[in-house]
């Protein structure tokens, strides 16, 4: 027997049940309540579903009252119109072959939503051929939505009841479990127990998880067999697009405020920022503003084309912040810093990452070490080398740090804060 088989025969007959979220994993994140059904309200009624997920990303507002909030705008809305507008949505890369893979070996399959209605992920379910699939339960009067709803899934240990049900049905423990998820409302389930998958994850189920995968659903079948091989890798045109603005950004910004000044550069990013906000919620709704929908179309990931892209918003604040805050030179290392150091890191991890970082698992120590020569590259523009050295320790730690705070904006704060106190 080859090692590749031993240790297929010893993972597979442990797990045998896999529990996937939909929302981020399966399907794109957020995209059918707010994204898409979302756009058959009023323009007062969007912007009051972004300002309730707002919240309840900020952790002022519990799961449940954020989905009742939701659910409410959508009052007269009929079922076979949620369908349609349903089946319009698209999966993500890879989810039927990972289904079929898994059905393959003999492994079970549910499919558990807080933010989808029952009927939703039934439908789903019966695509991708799951054994189990619960959802969110709508009130229906004649065939009609009347905006409330109810059920486990929505409740704070709600996807640990439903968990229960499944394994008590299916005579399993908690040993035989995996879990596949993206984001907080799931830690209920991530038991210590059971195998955790986080997939483009937040900080809290990065810290969580046992394994860490971005974009590639199929890198969960190689976790099962045990091989866990990194798939080859190669810069996509999204990307080199994505990466050239967060180079190119920083750049424009430290030149442009040696002419103008960095109050002025400052609200002129600020104001290019609302002309960005507004792009983008035009392109939710299918319409288009000339140049920014077409540089965000092509520098967004897949998963990003259906949703409100943030990361662009994150950085602009990181400028501006550094602007504002921090005096001449420290305001441009910050602002090098995080161009050059979060740009190579994510790079070069991708190319050349093999080295999981042991506190955050959805990182690799060569792209951290690559992106801080160079952040160190960067700041030793404006400052002595050994400021420069700090900055980019700092700025590359906070980098690889699984934080609340997006490190566009976390990066060249940090950084500038210690310049500023040194």
């Amino acid at each position: 027997m080859t090692d590749r088989e031993e240790n297929t025969s010893q993972m597979i007959p442990r797990r045998k049940l896999v529990i996937f979220d939909v929302e981020g994993v399966l399907m794109p994140k957020n995209r059918f309540l707010v994204f898409e059904l979302g756009r058959n309200l009023s323009f007062p009624q969007f912007i009051k579903l972004l300002f309730i997920g707002f919240l309840y990303e900020v952790g002022l507002l519990s799961l449940e009252s954020a989905l009742k909030g939701m659910f409410k705008l959508f009052r007269g809305f009929s079922v076979e119109e949620l369908l349609n507008v349903f089946r319009k949505l698209p999966l993500l890369l890879h989810t039927e072959a990972v289904f079929a893979e898994l059905r393959e070996k003999g492994l079970k399959t549910a499919l558990v939503s807080s933010g989808f209605p029952q009927v939703v992920v039934e439908n789903l379910a019966s695509r991708l051929k799951a054994d189990y699939a619960f959802g969110l339960e709508l009130e229906i009067k004649n065939n009609t939505l009347t905006g409330s709803i109810k059920g486990d899934v929505i409740k704070k240990n709600g996807k640990a009841l439903i968990m229960k049900k499944i394994l008590d049905r299916e005579n399993l423990t908690k040993q035989d479990c995996v879990v596949v998820a993206d984001d907080r409302n799931n830690s209920p389930i991530f038991y210590t127990e059971s195998l955790k998958i986080g997939y483009n994850p937040d900080f809290l189920i990065v810290l969580k998880s046992d394994h860490v995968i971005r974009e590639n659903l199929l890198e969960i079948v190689s976790i099962f067999e045990g091989t866990q091989k990194r798939p080859r890798y190669s810069l996509s045109y999204n990307e080199v697009i994505r990466e050239t603005i967060h180079v190119g950004g920083g750049v424009f910004v430290i030149l442009a405020t040696n002419y103008f000044g960095a109050y002025i550069v400052a609200f002129l990013l600020f104001l290019t920022t609302l002309v960005y906000i507004a792009s983008e919620l035009a392109r939710i709704k299918r319409k288009n503003i000339p140049l920014f929908s077409s540089i965000t179309l092509n520098a967004a990931t897949f998963s990003e084309r259906y949703e409100f892209a943030m990361a662009p918003i994150f950085f602009a604040l990181g400028i501006m912040l550094s602007l504002l805050l921090f005096p001449t030179p420290l305001n441009y290392a910050s602002i090098a810093i995080v161009s050059f150091g979060d740009s190579a890191a994510s790079i070069f991890g991708k190319l050349l990452g093999k080295t999981c970082i042991s506190f955050n698992k959805g990182k690799n120590l060569e792209g951290s070490l690559v992106g801080f020569a160079f952040a160190f590259f960067g700041a030793v523009f404006f400052l002595h080398p050994l400021h420069a050295f700090i900055g980019a320790v700092v700025g590359m730690f906070v980098e690889s740090f699984p934080l609340p705070i997006n490190d566009n904006l976390s990066i060249p704060l940090a950084a500038g804060v210690l310049l500023t106190l040194l």
